[in-house]
């Protein structure tokens, strides 16, 4: 009995060792293990759910696809500790279509209708993937999909998912986060670094999905005339949380022979037709609209909003904080530097469902406001809103009832650089993605 007990120990242990093997709990992709894969989609094929996917530092050309619970992670190996995907050879191709437009999407990584898929040390570059914008109808860049599955992003870094040529089309996206057709999505992101996308950072959208993003830098490609970019996105139903995040660089530039442009700018953090919404101490820099949150009359109310103990800096022609919505609390802010207002109470959008206008039923008090052309633009409607005690220096106005506030020449970056505000009589306001 003793010695038959031993040999099943034994066989427990030789399966457990074969780390390379189908059902095996830990699987390696590489050459710092052995056994192991030399793909990681070989290797995740072959792992039971449940499984750990230890990839070894290195360049991987390949576009992934999970269907299982999985823990997919990069690992050290001696000095070295960077295990890089990157496009295949023949660039990235469609592999999946939106849950909302069904339009094409083209992912590096795409988990799809799966619980408990961890992604953690690892680079996702979009670098020569191929893809051009000579129509809009090509598929989407994204560098990690999430749809209609949850889990977690964290320690990865997500860059250069642009396209070339750049002709205006809402494509490029880090992270996407969506549901749809009955499924849900509940994912935490955090402690990534997001660089160089074309549209969007990190979006979630969509009824069903929730999103916890935290201590995350999302770095936009600065002054361009492509997409209008947004570093962070909630949107369109979806719900959570955006919390300690670094953010910035997001400014959108149209041609200089056009200077009636469309309605379209650039936001550092941008909550669009999704409703009670935080966002707390995050740093927001050099960006168009600072933090925005909007209504939508055809998608969805994003009233009820908390944003608390963010610090937003250098907001180039607009306003740091835009509520183009209800109901907020906004409160212990620091906004420094902003051509128009520090705070817009704004009372030309319109309210879900066609009831009204905005800008009412706001709480604007403890925030503390430095050099802006207004510190807190309260709107041309009567509203409800109580503006409590505020700090403000260096301000043209402390508070202005009006939707407008033009700066002083010196305040605005040249022509050359961006538009001059004040100079086209219409409204412009950030621009979502929705692939």
């Amino acid at each position: 009995m003793a010695r038959r007990l031993l040999l099943i120990i034994y066989g427990i242990a030789v399966v457990s060792a074969v780390s390379g093997r189908a059902g095996a709990a830990t699987v390696a992709v590489g050459s710092c293990r052995t056994p192991s894969f030399s793909t990681i989609q070989a290797a995740v094929n072959a792992a039971s759910s449940g499984s750990t996917v230890n990839i070894c530092p290195g360049r991987y050309p390949e576009q992934l696809l999970i269907t299982k619970r999985l823990t997919i992670r990069g690992i050290a190996n001696g000095s070295a500790d960077a295990a890089i995907i990157v496009p295949p050879p023949g660039g990235v191709l469609q592999n999946t279509t939106s849950l909302s437009s069904g339009n094409p999407i083209a992912a590096q990584i795409l988990v799809q209708g799966a619980t408990g898929v961890s992604l953690s040390n690892l680079t996702v570059d979009g670098s020569n993937n191929g893809l051009t914008e000579n129509s809009c109808a090509g598929p989407n860049l994204i560098g990690i999909y999430y749809q209609n599955s949850s889990g977690s992003v964290t320690h990865t870094a997500v860059v250069n998912q642009t396209m070339n040529p750049t002709n205006g089309c809402l494509n490029g996206l880090a992270i996407f986060v969506q549901s749809g057709n009955g499924g849900t999505s509940s994912v935490t992101l955090s402690n990534n670094h997001v660089q160089n996308y074309q549209k969007n950072g990190i979006t979630a959208n969509e009824s069903g999905t929730t999103v916890t993003i935290r201590g995350n830098t999302v770095v936009g490609q600065g002054p361009t005339n492509g997409a209008a970019e947004n570093s962070i996105q909630i949107g369109f139903g979806a719900t959570g949380s955006i919390t300690g995040n670094t953010v910035g660089d997001d400014i959108w530039v149209p041609p200089l022979d056009t200077p009636v442009d469309s309605d379209d700018a650039a936001s550092g953090i941008l909550v669009y037709a999704s409703s009670g919404i935080s966002v707390s101490q995050n740093t927001v820099t050099n960006t168009q609209f600072g933090i925005v949150f909007v209504t939508d009359p055809s998608f969805g109310s994003a009233d009820g909003g908390a944003i608390t103990s963010n610090k937003i800096a250098a907001t180039h022609i607009f306003d740091g904080i835009e509520l183009c919505n209800n109901s907020n609390m906004v409160t212990g802010n620091t906004v420094n530097g902003s051509d128009e207002a520090a705070i817009h109470i704004d009372s030309g959008c319109q309210n879900f469902s066609g009831g009204g206008n905005t800008g009412s039923g706001n709480t604007i008090s403890g925030n503390t406001i430095n050099d802006a052309c207004a510190g807190i633009l309260t709107g041309t409607l009567a509203g409800s809103n109580s503006i409590g005690t505020n700090q403000f220096f260096n301000v043209g106005n402390t508070t202005l009832t009006a939707d407008q506030c033009l700066p002083p020449v010196s305040a605005v970056l040249p022509l050359a650089t961006l538009r001059v505000a004040g100079t086209v009589n219409q409204r412009h306001e950030a621009h979502p993605a929705r692939p």
